[in-house]
Formats: C-alpha cells, sequence, structure tokens
C-alpha cells in the first residue's frame, strides 16, 4: 500500500523545481558554515531484528532545540520500506534544513505476526532511543510525523494513543485509514478492503478495531493533524478521512483537511505540489 506515484512525483518535482543536491554536497555546504556539522547515520539498529533499522539525518548547526521529524512508509503493514520515502527525505533536508529527520523501517506484518502492536512498539523503541542518546544528537525531544497510507495509520494511532509525554508536536497523514469500525470496511465484500482489516490477526472483535483506529483513539490532548486523501481512492473510502476530520473538530484539535476528488492512492503534478507546500507551512507553524 505505499503511494507510489507520491514518491515518484516529488523526485519529478524535486528535479524540476527545487533542483535537489544529494547528500555529500549538502554536507559540505553545511560544515562551511558551521563547526558542528551535518551528521547522517544510515541503518542504525534499534532492535534486533534486520527490519529495526533507521536512518538518521542531523542538521548542521543544531542545537538541544532541534526538533525532529520521523517518516513512516507504507505498504498496508507488510511490505514497503524506509527507501520509499528517501524523496520525500530529500525535499524536507532543502525546504527545512534545520530539522532532523528520522527514516525508519519496522518489522512487517505476515501470516503469522500481527501487525499491531508490534510496529507501534517499534516506533516506541525509536523514539526512546533518540531520547537515550539525545546529548549525543544534540536534538529535543519534540517530533512530528509524516505518514503515508499504513505510515500515516501508525502515526496517528501512535501519537493519539502512546505519546505518554506528549512529545509529538504534529502530525501529517496521507492516505490513511483512521477507523477500522467504519461500516464500508465491516460490510464490504471488497477483498482489498477485508485485507486492511484481516492484516490486525483474527480478532475482529469492535473492542479490538477501535483500539487500533485513530478515529476512536484520538483525544482532545492530540497534536495538530494535517490529513490528505483521494476521492477515487480503492484502498482507502472516503469516509475514512471526512469521519476523522469531522472527529478533529469535534475535539477542537487544530487540524486541516485536504480531499483530492479525482485522485486515487497517490497523485503527482499541481496537487502533489500543493501538498507539499501545505505541509511545509503546517510544519514551519507546529514544530517551532
Amino acid at each position: 500500500m505505499n503511494i507510489t506515484k507520491f514518491a515518484l512525483g516529488v523526485i519529478l518535482l524535486c528535479s524540476g523545481v527545487w533542483s535537489c543536491s544529494n547528500d555529500s554536497s549538502t554536507t559540505t555546504d553545511l560544515q562551511d558554515e558551521t563547526p558542528l556539522t551535518f551528521r547522517q547515520e544510515l541503518n542504525v539498529s534499534y532492535g534486533t531484528d534486520s527490519n529495526q533499522v533507521f536512518d538518521l539525518y542531523l542538521p548542521a548547526g543544531r542545537t538541544l532545540e532541534t526538533k525532529t521529524i520521523i517518516l513512516v512508509h507504507g505498504g498496508g503493514w507488510t511490505s514497503g520500506d524506509k527507501a520509499d520515502m528517501n524523496p520525500l527525505r530529500d525535499i524536507i533536508q532543502i525546504d527545512l534544513p534545520d530539522i532532523a529527520l528520522v527514516n525508519l523501517n519496522y518489522r512487517l506484518a505476515d501470516e503469522n505476526t500481527q501487525a499491531y502492536p508490534m510496529q507501534i512498539n517499534d516506533i516506541t523503541a525509536i523514539v526512546n532511543f533518540l531520547k537515550a542518546n539525545q546529548t549525543d544528537y544534540v536534538i529535543s525531544n519534540d517530533i512530528a510525523f509524516i505518514g503515508t497510507s499504513a505510515g500515516g495509520h501508525l502515526s496517528m494511532l501512535w501519537s493519539y494513543a502512546f505519546d505518554t509525554e506528549n512529545d509529538v508536536k504534529m502530525v501529517a497523514s496521507i492516505v490513511a485509514p483512521s477507523n477500522f469500525t467504519d461500516p464500508v470496511y465491516l460490510e464490504s465484500d471488497n477483498l482489498l478492503l477485508q485485507e486492511l482489516v484481516s492484516v490486525f490477526g483474527i480478532d475482529t472483535s469492535v473492542g479490538f478495531l477501535e483500539e487500533v483506529s485513530p478515529y476512536h483513539q484520538v483525544t482532545t490532548s492530540a497534536p495538530p493533524t494535517i490529513l490528505f486523501y483521494g476521492g477515487q481512492d480503492p484502498l482507502i473510502p472516503l469516509s475514512q478521512g471526512i469521519d476523522m476530520e469531522a472527529k478533529l473538530a469535534e475535539l477542537g484539535i487544530t487540524h486541516q483537511f485536504t480531499l483530492y476528488p479525482n485522485e486515487g492512492h497517490g497523485w503527482d503534478g499541481l496537487e502533489l505540489l500543493d501538498t507539499w507546500t501545505k505541509i511545509k507551512t503546517f510544519t514551519e507553524e507546529h514544530l517551532k
């Protein structure tokens, strides 16, 4: 359930509009400007599984006030890789150069292993890892999430239900499922939609489905949230976005909601440019 069009679109926009540079040139430029240079660590292990790794990008001139964005890839909880988020990583490094970045892999679900709570536990482990190394990395505890599809779901769920210390300052979620008790899921004979529900395991009771649904876990203490959906998405019913937006409004949570009526599970062109422009502005406002 990754959004390849989204990734490819960012690459095109990056090359055509922003003239993306590679890591080495960015590093050189930043090192010339400050004694605390750009730092990159790839495939940092935070567990014993081969998928429990992340890439870390620390900006030059950082301080203990520097904020961190965590990127969470999609793939239906069963596939995908942090490399899918590299185009987004690149544009963030250009447009938001003072923010640290974590691009993570998490353990993938299969017929023998449920997605929940395994993948939520992986995010918790990464957040704790960052805190344990805060002095070395020279960053603050303030974080934000940007997630696509299943990664957007995990980003919202962790931020709403598992951020016990209120470290999350904003969440950006793109084409993510939000409510597994939605009748569109439960009463549908669409195999794709049924797979989204069944991937969490054999427990399909209402209580369990509410537990894994950001819609049911969000509270008045939730961080600012920005949502994006496609009106022709074959995987994520439009009700997932509309209902989530209504819940955020009901609770008084600062939020934005964007619907692209003619788009599916990902988009490019002007819609993609609009998505990034809104995420950038939202980040600058809330991840201060």
